[in-house]
């Protein structure tokens, strides 16, 4: 929120510095001058608005396209893998899938045989899971995408936190709910506020940069 507060002001200034040298430090003086042409813009009213509405709707449709809905929703998989059905519907725990969060420091990502090991006998001819066949036929590893990033320098020890009952959606969210995860960086603030919160480690290589 605060990188966008202090971008807008950022480009207020530029604006009202880039108005101020283009009129030559007079810009009051060019204000009247632009009321002068105020004829001419209401003559050419009708190819203005046109225009305008021409650029308004390219806009918009940009926007729709690279952004929403596709944008809220994460990353595309190469498995349309559910997590609101399998955690939600299905109620299968979290460590069925990531075996390694309550005994290591990553949670590990499931491998196609442990797809498979349910997938082998239900919907087995469904497309989604022809694909993990197809991974498993090949000996190749599912590529999965990168959701939650961490940078390099910290170290999140999920097997610490699992034991001390840290629900997983405390910083994944409500993955029960989303189809595709959204996922997000990591930033130090919602670390040290939870660690506060709950009175844990604060030092800075105990804790996190060890």
């Amino acid at each position: 929120m605060m990188e966008i507060i202090v971008s807008t002001v950022a480009l207020i200034v530029l604006a009202l510095a880039a108005v101020v040298v283009a009129t030559g430090g007079r810009p009051m003086r060019s204000l009247a001058a632009a009321a002068s042409r105020r004829e001419t813009l209401w003559r050419n009213r009708w190819p203005i608005l046109w225009i305008s509405l021409c650029v308004i709707l390219t806009a918009g449709f940009l926007y729709w396209f690279y952004m929403p809905p596709a944008a809220a929703r994460g990353p595309v998989q190469p498995i349309a893998f559910s997590h609101r059905l399998h955690v939600n519907v299905k109620a299968i725990q979290c460590e069925f899938c990531h075996p390694y969060a309550g005994r290591s420091n990553h949670p590990g990502l499931p491998p196609v045989e442990k797809c498979l090991y349910c997938h082998n006998h239900i919907i087995a001819n469904f497309p989604e899971i022809r694909k993990e066949h197809a991974y498993f036929d090949t000996v190749t590893p599912t590529p999965w995408r990168k959701v939650f990033y961490l940078p390099e320098h910290v170290l999140f020890n999920h097997q610490r936190h699992i034991r001390k009952e840290i629900a997983c959606q405390n910083c994944h969210g409500a993955v029960e709910q989303q189809d595709r995860l959204t996922g997000e960086p990591f930033r130090m603030g919602f670390c040290v506020e939870c660690h506060r919160t709950r009175n844990a480690n604060l030092d800075c290589w105990l804790a996190c940069h060890n």
